[in-house]
């Protein structure tokens, strides 16, 4: 089981972004509840969301794969997938996977929601 806080972010022009902060490992155990909250926040909170990594001191290969299925979803609906904060112990994981090339990784949670897209209303 793994806890995950979750906060609402809105924009200046009002687009509203999702904050997850998952708490602990995201690893075999943890990354199916990991990626079914990722689902659920993209198909009916929102298509913006910004992934606190602070207090994840451990993430393998089933972690990542729930971002890159999270990001992909976000992708699908135009939306925006940025990660940020990303604990130490974890960055490793992403530097040697090179997948700090594949996300938008931003120091902190303001950077991130920063330079979230402007939604395009039609």
């Amino acid at each position: 089981m793994i806890h995950i806080d979750q906060k609402t972010h809105t924009t200046q022009d009002g687009t509203t972004v999702i904050i997850l902060a998952p708490v602990g490992r995201l690893d075999i155990t943890t990354a199916w509840q990991f990626r079914l909250k990722l689902q659920e926040c993209i198909s009916q909170l929102s298509h913006h969301l910004v992934v606190n990594l602070s207090q994840v001191n451990f993430i393998d290969s089933s972690g990542l794969t729930s971002l890159v299925a999270g990001m992909r979803d976000a992708d699908k609906v135009k939306g925006s997938f940025r990660i940020c904060n990303v604990h130490p112990e974890a960055k490793l994981v992403f530097e040697v996977t090179m997948m700090d090339s594949v996300f938008a990784i931003f120091e902190t949670e303001e950077q991130a929601l920063e330079v979230v897209p402007r939604t395009i209303k039609t």
